[in-house]
């Protein structure tokens, strides 16, 4: 495996899964709205933030281990498809990047003893 194919391997699962974290926090800011007090916002902000927070564990704990990055992000996918199962549109929209960073922590994870090679 080339060199650069290492890197994207080996980074690409962890980006991934930041900019997912980056992606699920953006659903946070629907508590600021008219009518909601600043303080009643920020509460549900935080508590919006919450599993987003519990996700960007999981990415540390997978910077190392990527079979739990792997584990996690799959569990994550269909455990949402099964939930939302009466929202089809919505599915896609957060199934599939959780779905998406899953399988490459699954791909790095398989590949790990030739990334850690090269590193």
């Amino acid at each position: 495996m080339q060199t650069t194919s290492k890197k994207w391997l080996r980074w690409g699962p962890r980006i991934a899964a930041l900019l997912v974290c980056a992606f699920l926090s953006l659903f946070g800011f629907d508590v600021f709205e008219e009518g909601v007090s600043l303080g009643e916002a920020l509460a549900g902000f935080v508590i919006h933030q919450a599993p987003v927070l519990a996700l960007l564990a999981v990415v540390a704990l997978a910077w190392r281990w990527e079979w739990i990055g792997g584990v996690v992000f799959t569990a994550l996918a269909l455990g949402y498809a099964i939930l939302a199962r009466e929202h089809l549109m919505w599915i896609p929209t957060i199934s599939g990047p959780l779905l998406g960073v899953g399988v490459l922590y699954f791909w790095s994870w398989r590949h790990h003893k030739e990334l850690h090679a090269a590193a």
